[in-house]
């Protein structure tokens, strides 16, 4: 099996800390050259030098709000102008928590935009280079919520569906460049984010963070929550030749807990 990213080159989004830096120290250690895109600069200095140079990559990182996508489109602009891009990983911070119905419309719009608003600018900036190059990897880290919608998380229920359906629209275009375009859907990882839902939650229900913890392990088969290394394997799996068929599908990285097929 071919999992060597030797040579390639990835931009990876929301790459300073959880599971987009777990994704882009996975693809270090297969050799790719790694970008990581993110808001805080220094921040992504120390990112940057945790990454693996055993086979001399050259690592780097562009500074990017994903609120602001007009300035999003500029600097990945300038960057595929100079640089060649073969994996394109999309991966944004979710939305507040709360119910759907108590969700302001700007909520809406603003997610919308950081998430497949800012997505539709980097695929479409990087896809020339990944014509030439004739290898593309789009892989887009969305969540479980698209099979099944989660509760309390109204407003990230729906973009990350609109995301997922502009995802498979993508992969039946881009396929005939050898292009494939995946999504993976955790399901509860060890991050910051998971953090703060769950001291939410314990909150709005008056109650302590580790019954809440508890509560939530107990949902999913294997009794535990992910490790974000977990979810990196397989968006690296996906990223590499290996997985040159693989393409349109949405794989959920959760333990089990989704239930559907």
């Amino acid at each position: 099996m071919n999992l060597s990213l030797e040579g390639k080159y990835a931009i990876i989004c929301g790459s300073t800390q959880g599971i987009g830096l777990a994704i882009a120290e996975e693809l270090a250690l297969l050799g790719a050259n790694c970008t990581l895109v993110a808001r805080n600069e220094e921040v992504l200095k120390t990112a940057v030098l945790s990454l693996d140079i055993a086979l001399r990559q050259q690592h780097n990182y562009l500074v990017a709000d994903f609120s602001k996508p007009d300035k999003v489109k500029k600097v990945i602009e300038a960057h595929v102008a100079k640089n060649p891009v073969h994996i394109l990983i999309n991966n944004t911070g979710g939305p507040a928590a709360g119910p759907i119905i108590e969700a302001s419309e700007e909520a809406f719009l603003n997610t919308f935009n950081q998430h497949l608003i800012c997505n539709h600018i980097l695929t479409k900036a990087v896809v020339p280079s990944m014509q030439k190059e004739k290898y593309g990897r789009i892989i887009n880290i969305i969540s479980t919520s698209v099979k099944i919608p989660l509760k309390n998380l109204g407003v990230s229920n729906t973009i990350r569906g609109a995301v997922a359906s502009w995802a498979k629209s993508m992969a039946n275009e881009l396929g005939q460049y050898n292009i494939t375009v995946n999504n993976v859907l955790p399901g509860f990882t060890s991050t910051q984010r998971l953090s703060t839902l769950i001291e939410n939650i314990a909150k709005k229900g008056n109650t302590v963070v580790d019954i809440v913890e508890k509560n939530m392990v107990e949902e999913v088969p294997m009794k535990r929550f992910a490790d974000a290394s977990e979810i990196a394997a397989v968006a690296a799996f996906l990223a590499s030749p290996a997985a040159s068929y693989v393409n349109g599908v949405s794989i959920p990285v959760d333990g089990g807990r989704t239930g559907s097929i």
